[in-house]
């Protein structure tokens, strides 16, 4: 019997726990890229024994995604896994990688501008990654038809707030990266979509600066009055990637209860 794995970058809280932990249950495997400090590690560890205990394989590598040397490090020990495993393959990639600098562009103040440094830094994390990782499981024959790639964007890449230039750049950039991924793909039978949830109370929205009038005015907006679940958006992915659905691609998917479609 074919067994999947799911490879999920960003897979240690926010969305790609939820996705993790969905799939899993639904009796996918997980190999999990994260980055994370010795002081979160139990949760890491505790989601890896939640994975497990639904009868999947949970690899996690705790590491910089979009770091080139790193990115090959893992791709060979991934190889290792699925060679390891007959007819197996990486049925779903998820890219929900949320690491970027949050700064003006201008300010009276220039020590507190932006810099090139910080903006390639956020657009690589952020966008460029996804090619990068899709390049080496498509050679690698890692991915074959059927498989399933999700980007994870936010409004915010068609929509100006303060201080999330660089990271409205990035999703910008990676919605333009997955309908090329789409065309690309297409004759491949592989389908490439960007989800965008709605607000959702993750570590990503708490970091940026008076989150709580992003949250407030979600809220306000939303028909059903309040956030969206990070399980929301696993539920869906969990539906999506068992169906014949690669006619679907090149879109970005809103998940946020009709939260986009209401203005104030």
């Amino acid at each position: 019997m074919k067994k999947y794995y799911a490879l999920i970058l960003g897979s240690s809280s926010g969305f790609g726990k939820a996705i993790a932990l969905a799939l899993a249950k639904d009796g996918v495997n997980i190999l999990g890229v994260h980055l994370d400090r010795a002081t979160t590690m139990p949760d890491v560890e505790q989601l890896i024994s939640d994975i497990r205990s639904f009868g999947a394989e949970a690899h996690f590598f705790n590491a910089n995604a979009a770091d080139d040397k790193n990115r090959a490090d893992i791709i060979q020990k991934i190889e290792k896994i699925l060679s390891d495993n007959k007819d197996s393959t990486i049925r779903i990639l998820v890219h929900s990688l949320a690491f970027g600098t949050l700064k003006p562009f201008i300010s009276e103040n220039t020590a507190e501008e932006i810099n090139q440094k910080q903006i390639e830094m956020t657009l690589n994390v952020m966008a460029n990654s996804l090619i990068y990782w899709t390049q080496d499981i498509i050679n690698k024959k890692l991915m074959v038809r059927g498989g399933k790639i999700y980007g994870m964007t936010s409004s915010g890449g068609q929509r100006q707030i303060e201080f999330y230039g660089a990271v409205s750049a990035a999703k910008a950039c990676l919605e333009s990266y997955i309908r090329q991924l789409a065309m690309e793909l297409g004759s491949m039978g592989i389908s490439a979509n960007s989800i965008r949830a709605g607000v959702t109370d993750t570590p990503a929205l708490s970091k940026i600066p008076k989150s709580e009038n992003i949250i407030a005015n979600a809220i306000q907006r939303n028909p059903v009055h309040r956030l969206t679940k990070p399980e929301e958006v696993a539920a869906f992915i969990v539906d999506n990637y068992k169906q014949d659905s690669h006619w679907m691609t090149g879109n970005i998917v809103n998940l946020d209860g009709g939260e986009s479609v209401v203005e104030l």
